[in-house]
């Protein structure tokens, strides 16, 4: 080997263009979950990323598009975590419970993704609860499904299944403003958060006051 060949530098191995997109976007969730939209920096993430700026620029765009793409990728990886686990063959109680159960694991796995989902998407505004809403949709479509078959398989008529979207509304609500009331009290288990949503909601207000409560069926 020459000296000139000792003295160089090793070269950087380029990294492909999805990998060096997810490293961007976990650093940007990271300082935007802990800064916010308004005093994150990009100097920051690109630090947090280990990236220079002209390259996040390149890769996603500026600060509004990058915070764009977090909020897009997170919603992804939400739903497809709850609707991974809602297996069909399952009674729609049992459904119903197991996507609560994703949904609470998610929040309690990925709180810098839930603060920039819920929080920060929230507070800005615009296109970005654009972003929210389009989640917001998916996950009130998924759970009307469950209710439309459940009220069919037990008869009942029209008027019941009219209702079932606004129901699946009020209840991603519920669980969206319970998820974010959770972020302060974090030394409830999560199982025992989901399962006060699960009874709420399938029980009635009614039953809890009255001391019925729902329990899962063993598996």
């Amino acid at each position: 080997m020459s000296v000139d060949e000792q003295s160089r530098p090793p070269r950087v191995k380029r990294l492909p263009r999805e990998v060096r997109e997810r490293q961007i976007l976990d650093a940007a969730v990271r300082v935007f979950s802990q800064h916010g939209y308004h005093n994150a920096s990009m100097d920051e993430i690109s630090e947090v990323a280990g990236v220079s700026k002209p390259m996040i620029y390149a890769y996603l765009g500026h600060k509004e598009d990058l915070f764009a793409a977090c909020i897009r990728r997170e919603a992804g990886l939400l739903m497809e975590a709850i609707a991974a686990s809602v297996q069909a063959d399952l009674p729609p109680d049992m459904q119903l419970w197991h996507g609560l159960r994703a949904f609470f694991h998610f929040v309690a796995t990925q709180r810098e993704s839930w603060r920039v989902l819920h929080r920060q998407a929230i507070s800005q505004g615009g296109p970005f609860s654009d972003e929210l809403l389009a989640m917001r949709t998916r996950a009130i479509t998924l759970v009307d499904a469950l209710l439309v078959r459940y009220a069919t398989a037990r008869g009942l008529d029209d008027a019941a299944t009219s209702s079932t979207e606004a129901h699946a509304a009020a209840l991603v609500g519920a669980g969206e403003s319970l998820a974010d009331w959770w972020l302060d009290h974090p030394e409830i288990p999560e199982k025992t958060v989901a399962s006060w949503l699960m009874n709420l909601v399938w029980m009635g207000l009614g039953n809890l006051v009255n001391g019925t409560v729902w329990t899962p069926t063993p598996e």
